[in-house]
């Protein structure tokens, strides 16, 4: 595993996406243990896209205009229900100093929201071979993705303990508050947004 690869990834995954969103507003709804849990269950549908990919999932999708669209849009839709909820502050989606969900449902929520993402296995099988020399064996792929899979998790946890660090203080400034909820609901309606605009 080269360190240009790990360069890249690290870059990858520290880039502002659904997984980031979703990890930070749920340390800020929950606390470090929140968003732990949140970070777990993005990376674990990280590894679950990888092993797809491999698989040739990702070509499945890159060739089936249809079953693209179908992933695509059951992906733009649960976004724009996350970004609603932000905003009307319900359900785990609160972000204010309050229980956000069972450990179970904080982690299936993470899988859910980068699951009906289309363009993770894509991503994959773009990414990846880069760093795959002809005639190399099948285990580095593998290596590579759960290099990958790891980079993702420690990067999470980073966001995690950083917002962590500051919650209380930021929970404590009500207008601070208001605007975040915004921003993150923004946030979550621009993905779905970007995501709608995708093409297969």
């Amino acid at each position: 595993m080269s360190p240009e690869f790990l360069l890249t990834a690290f870059i990858v995954c520290v880039s502002p996406g659904i997984g980031v969103v979703y990890t930070l507003s749920m340390t800020l709804g929950g606390g470090m243990r929140a968003g732990v849990l949140a970070a777990l269950g993005c990376t674990l549908v990280t590894a679950l896209h990888m092993v797809a990919a491999m698989a040739g999932l990702a070509a499945v999708l890159h060739t089936s205009a249809m079953l693209f669209q179908l992933v695509k849009f059951a992906g733009v839709a649960y976004l724009l229900w996350m970004a609603w909820a932000t905003l009307q502050g319900s359900g785990g989606m609160r972000i204010d100093a309050a229980e956000p969900g069972t450990a179970g449902r904080i982690v299936w929520r993470g899988i859910l929201l980068n699951l009906l993402n289309p363009k993770l296995p894509l991503f994959f099988v773009a990414f990846l071979p880069q760093f795959i020399p002809a005639g190399s064996p099948a285990g580095l792929l593998v290596e590579l993705g759960l290099g990958f899979t790891a980079m993702t998790f420690v990067t999470f946890v980073g966001y995690v303990l950083l917002v962590a660090s500051s919650r209380r203080a930021i929970l404590s400034n009500p207008r601070v508050m208001a605007w975040l909820r915004r921003a993150f609901a923004a946030s979550f309606a621009g993905l779905g947004a970007r995501l709608a605009l995708e093409r297969a």
